[in-house]
């Protein structure tokens, strides 16, 4: 794994998302890093570092002019003696800190004399994320090389507030320390890649909507494993309750007209894995208000026209990627459908699954799928998500590389 053996610096600073460095701590330790915190004085007011030091397994670092920790130049050696420095939560001041080059105490100073990479995790009410300084200095950061995670949008923990401000959760900021500090092979390096994710929402009024049950698992995990081998990524999600992956340029979008817009407005590629399942069908005048049922009245008769085809747009475009790999979701006939799709739709592989309720895989965490290209069928053992992400990009980057 990318962080077993890696030397985390965690500073944290005074938020009310301090609470949540309590199990970040534990899912980074659980992941084989070793993690030494520093806390400033404000995020003592929300978590003790009695807490923090004891699940962390380490000495807590807390004053800049502590005469036990100072002797031996201590903030430099903090700066330095590790792999990666995280900030979780970043405070509003801590970022204005940063971006002026302010050290008025141990953990802005340690932040000026590191010269490793640095991620931080924003948290913070929605008005200061949004207020015109934070933009500014958040800007600052970015092009000084500061890598950032979040910050999420939800409802704030202080306020009846909702808005964009919350720190991202403690196992999407792993998975973007993961992504920073891998050093495995970078065999997709100044590649571009597209991926769908997700089911489409399709208007019926203001309250329904055609759908189907993808919860877009799939799709991300394959951006993330696209990313992992240095691809510069972008990902086109419908609508879906998972994380955005770390890494990767994630456009949200509803419906499949939206999508097909995202995606052809991201090539050229060399790469377009499309996962999404994508509805295919629209109603072909969505009604303004809610459509009400009267008693004595006839059911309302839904006239339903096609989406676009994504997949064959793009297997059958100008710009056409290198490689196109459609996905078959099918509950019946699972090879002859996606045999029938790979030529219909221009792909290179489509990758096949039997998603009918009793296999569990439209919404679940495991995948069972067949690999159907012109070479022939190849069957994947049943395996997670993520594993069969890897795989395919494995493999993508293997055919890239064979031209």
């Amino acid at each position: 794994m990318a962080l077993s053996g890696k030397r985390i610096l965690l500073i944290i600073s005074g938020g009310i998302a301090a609470y949540k460095s309590l199990d970040l701590i534990r899912r980074l330790r659980e992941r084989g890093a070793s993690v030494r915190p520093v806390m400033t004085s404000g995020a003592q007011e929300f978590v003790t570092p009695l807490a923090v030091g004891a699940l962390a397994a380490d000495h807590v670092f807390t004053d800049l002019f502590s005469r036990q920790d100072e002797q031996d130049v201590g903030h430099i050696r903090l700066a330095r003696d590790c792999d990666l420095v995280l900030i979780a939560p970043a405070t509003a001041d801590l970022l204005a800190k940063m971006a002026n080059g302010l050290a008025d105490d141990l953990a802005s100073t340690v932040l000026l004399a590191t010269d490793r990479p640095v991620l931080a995790a924003p948290a913070m009410n929605p008005r200061m994320w949004a207020h015109p300084a934070t933009r500014r200095n958040v800007a600052t950061l970015a092009a000084d090389g500061i890598r950032m995670i979040g910050p999420m949008a939800g409802e704030m923990a202080e306020s009846r507030e909702a808005g964009v401000g919350r720190m991202a959760e403690p196992l999407e900021i792993v998975a973007a320390a993961e992504a920073l500090l891998d050093d495995g092979p970078k065999p997709l390096a100044g590649r571009k890649a597209v991926v769908t994710s997700g089911p489409t929402h399709e208007p019926i009024d203001p309250v329904r909507y055609i759908a189907n049950r993808s919860s877009g698992r799939q799709g991300h995990a394959i951006a993330a494993a696209l990313a992992k081998l240095g691809a510069d990524v972008t990902l086109v999600s419908g609508p879906v309750t998972i994380p955005d992956p770390a890494g990767v340029k994630t456009i949200h979008v509803e419906r499949a007209e939206e999508m097909r817009d995202a995606v052809l407005a991201a090539l050229p590629a060399d790469i377009a894995v499309m996962v999404a399942a994508v509805a295919d069908w629209r109603v072909a005048s969505a009604a303004d208000q809610k459509i009400k049922k009267h008693p004595g009245e006839s059911i309302p008769t839904l006239a339903l026209t096609e989406n676009p085809d994504i997949l064959k747009t793009v297997g059958h475009h100008t710009m056409r990627p290198k490689i196109v790999v459609g996905f078959a979701a099918e509950t019946q006939d699972v090879e002859s459908n996606a045999k029938t799709k790979l030529e219909r739709k221009g792909a290179d592989m489509i990758v096949a699954n039997d998603v009918s309720p009793a296999t569990g895989i439209m919404g679940g965490t495991r995948n069972s799928v067949k690999l159907i290209s012109r070479a022939g069928i190849d069957q994947w053992p049943d395996m997670a998500k993520e594993d069969v992400a890897e795989k395919l990009a494995a493999l993508i980057a293997e055919r890239l590389r064979q031209g």
